[in-house]
């Protein structure tokens, strides 16, 4: 794993960011590869640095998967969050003329200080460029994908919505959409691109927070399915009875949107 430290944006705060490299990169000198972006980056590789101790041991899961060949060989970018996690996440779109954002179990805060647009302009036009220029990447939509969980799933399907051309499939684990809500369920319907260039993974579990996601979700799905996503095809969903909000949930089942993301 390689760490570029306090990588500098005109947009957002400074942050880690790390980069996991496929086996056999160094040796493959003409081979480029498929990246995958995920947010919440100190809690992807090392429980040192994950906000529980327990990581999502996507380095352990790609390294399976590709050895098994059940998913293409891919680089790992892990994009740490700051503290204004949860201003960076919220869809800033979707809560226009909001002056304040509900939050369950946590006191509103200002819509001025959602800075999601800017967090999507630091991806888009700083890091993925630099990425692409420091590694051997393969550039498109097709091979540019974005996860996260909770929050992290919101604006990873915000990304997708916002920059279609750019992500060609988002990972949302346990998205968190009660926030103000729902709103941003409805922003989804209403900016969904059209289907056969990108890819929706969603899940949740039964359990904690992730009892609230149910109806959410299954909504989200319906519109999905009423626009032309197929399931097992460009939209996969699932429900984990059980399982609840936390990374050692996440790392139970993260083969399943790899696999999906990064299909062979």
């Amino acid at each position: 794993m390689l760490r570029h430290a306090q990588f500098p944006s005109r947009h957002v705060a400074a942050r880690n960011v790390d980069v996991w490299l496929p086996p056999g990169y160094d040796a493959a000198a003409g081979t480029r590869y498929p990246v995958l972006y995920m947010h919440d980056g100190q809690n992807v590789f090392d429980p040192s640095t994950s906000y529980t101790g327990v990581d999502w041991g996507v380095d352990e899961a790609m390294t399976r998967l590709i050895a098994n060949g059940h998913a293409r060989a891919a680089i790992v970018v892990a994009v740490w969050n700051t503290p204004r996690r949860l201003q960076e996440y919220m869809p800033r779109k979707a809560i226009q003329g909001a002056t304040f954002i509900p939050t369950p179990g946590d006191p509103p805060f200002p819509t001025a200080e959602v800075v999601a647009d800017d967090y999507l302009a630091f991806l888009v036009t700083e890091l993925k460029p630099f990425i692409d220029a420091q590694y051997r990447t393969l550039t498109g939509p097709a091979d540019t994908s974005v996860m996260g969980s909770s929050m992290g799933g919101l604006i990873s399907a915000y990304a997708v919505l916002e920059y279609p051309g750019v992500f060609g499939g988002a990972g949302c684990v346990s998205t968190h959409w009660p926030i103000a809500d729902g709103i941003v369920e409805g922003y989804l319907a209403q900016h969904l691109p059209a289907p056969g260039g990108n890819r929706f993974y969603f899940d949740y579990g039964t359990e904690a927070i992730d009892a609230q996601y149910e109806p959410y979700q299954q909504r989200v799905d319906g519109v999905l399915r009423a626009r032309g996503y197929r399931p097992g095809v460009d939209l996969l969903s699932h429900r984990y009875l059980g399982a609840t909000h936390n990374e050692a949930a996440w790392r139970d089942r993260i083969e399943v949107p790899l696999m999906f993301l990064l299909r062979p």
